[in-house]
């Protein structure tokens, strides 16, 4: 049996990203509260993921992980919900009939309330507070009070976790994702747009395949629910560590508050905190690799995460830019894949396009995050391997945070409906494009 390393451990190999906090004692009281907390998910789904995403790395499906940049204790309502949800069965929709491959759906939700800041501090007219960290840390006012990391925020992400899986599982269950409801995914906004109507198409040769098969008796349970998983980054040592729990089926561990957790571009130092929690987890696990990632990098990564070499247990996401994908990424699939490691390949075409418009909003051009994807495609099919999947930022909703895509967003229209608390997200019509767009590159690969 792996055992789970301490808090103290895991303080004593110099974790970064870890907020400081005034007060021991309610650090103390929130870690045990989450200690005695019941699991927000179950082994039996973490393994279950574990085999869809074995079945990408085989190359026989196709990943799609969506959601928030950061989720918000405001955000916990049945209507933000349903449009994050929504939006990614549409995408999921295009994905599995246009490009006739199965698609395993990974929402980052139910926990991605904590950031990475660049500075522990931020500067706002001569004054100075600590940086916003994500609701799971601090206030995003700036203010004093706010910015102060308050410990019992841990405990409010795990019930507003709770919360979000609750609705999230009574809609796929609930006949919210019967696949007779793909016109009732969409909306005005959307059925305006060149994408939304390319989507109304699928969505009617789809109603007239789903009527053939009724006619003949066809009416198997997978066209009336799917399986939707949690995930997000493995950042706060205290709140990780707390549900990190042994399986009572298997003596080993199991992070029990997403299904996939993962380790992002700032934090995985092979010799830290979080690789050495996320080693001793049986969750199926990601890793964020940039454009400093060297192949032998890749290597130490998949020993130290993946030592018995298990399909769908690693997942590498890869984060280079538009500008560095095509150079930087084929050095890591030849010696991963000539080492015959079992590992998924997602991109991430996000994190690496990002910029301050003249206007000073943070955003992303479009058509940097459809290049990235188009050389991750290009890289792996030069390579015949199997470009496994996508990692996207994005909202249900109708917002202005990201420049370009079918309804031309420029710097102007930024400040229109900019709602993100830290990086921009792809917009409904953009997302519903991506998809599209993914679909055609699937199809050529």
């Amino acid at each position: 049996m792996s055992q789970i390393p301490t808090l103290e451990q895991l303080h004593a190999l110099g974790p970064l990203q870890q907020p400081t906090y005034p007060d021991q004692g309610a650090v103390d009281a929130a870690v045990s509260r989450l200690k005695t907390s019941p699991p927000l998910v179950f082994a039996g789904e973490c393994d279950d993921l574990t085999a869809k995403i074995a079945a990408v790395t085989r190359g026989e499906a196709f990943l799609l992980q969506g959601g928030d940049c950061a989720e918000t204790f405001d955000g916990v309502t049945a209507d933000n919900v349903r449009n994050k949800l929504r939006v990614l069965l549409q995408m999921a929709v295009v994905l599995t009939y246009a490009a006739s491959v199965p698609v395993v759906k990974l929402g980052r939700i139910a926990g991605q309330y904590a950031k990475p800041r660049s500075s522990d501090m931020e500067t706002r007219g001569g004054v100075t507070l600590p940086a916003y960290r994500g609701d799971a840390v601090n206030g995003y006012d700036f203010t004093p009070e706010s910015r102060i990391p308050d410990p019992q925020r841990l405990v409010d992400v795990y019930n507003s976790s709770a919360a979000t899986l609750n609705l999230v599982r009574a809609f796929v269950t609930g006949g919210y994702a019967d696949l007779r409801q793909v016109h009732t995914w969409n909306t005005d906004f959307v059925q305006s747009s060149p994408f939304g109507e390319r989507y109304e198409a699928v969505a009617d040769e789809i109603e007239r395949a789903l009527t053939f098969m009724k006619a003949i008796g066809a009416d198997p349970d997978e066209f009336h629910r799917v399986d939707f998983h949690s995930s997000h980054e493995a950042l706060l040592l205290e709140y990780e560590q707390s549900l990190t729990r042994i399986d009572s089926r298997t003596d080993e561990p199991y992070n029990v508050s997403a299904h996939f957790v993962w380790i992002g571009e700032r934090t995985r130092q092979l010799d830290g905190a979080h690789v050495e929690l996320l080693s001793r987890i049986k969750n199926p696990i990601g890793i964020k690799l940039g454009p400093t990632t060297t192949p032998d990098d890749a290597l130490a990564y998949a020993a130290r995460l993946n030592p018995d070499n298990t399909p769908g247990r690693l997942t590498f996401i890869t984060r280079f830019g538009a500008d560095k994908i095509r150079d930087g990424l084929p050095p890591l699939v030849e010696k991963v894949t000539a080492e015959g490691l079992q590992v998924a390949w997602v991109c991430d075409p996000m994190h690496g396009n990002t910029f301050e418009a003249s206007s000073g909003y943070k955003t992303r051009r479009f058509d940097d995050v459809i290049e990235e994807v188009q050389g991750f495609f290009d890289v792996h099919r030069s390579l015949g391997t199997w470009p496994g999947g996508v990692h996207v930022e994005l909202t249900g909703d109708d917002v202005t945070e990201c420049i370009g895509g079918g309804e031309e967003i420029n710097e102007a229209g930024l400040a229109n409906r900019y709602e993100s608390v830290c990086d921009p997200r792809l917009n409904r019509v953009q997302s519903l494009e991506l998809s599209f767009l993914v679909a055609e590159m699937l199809r050529k690969a």
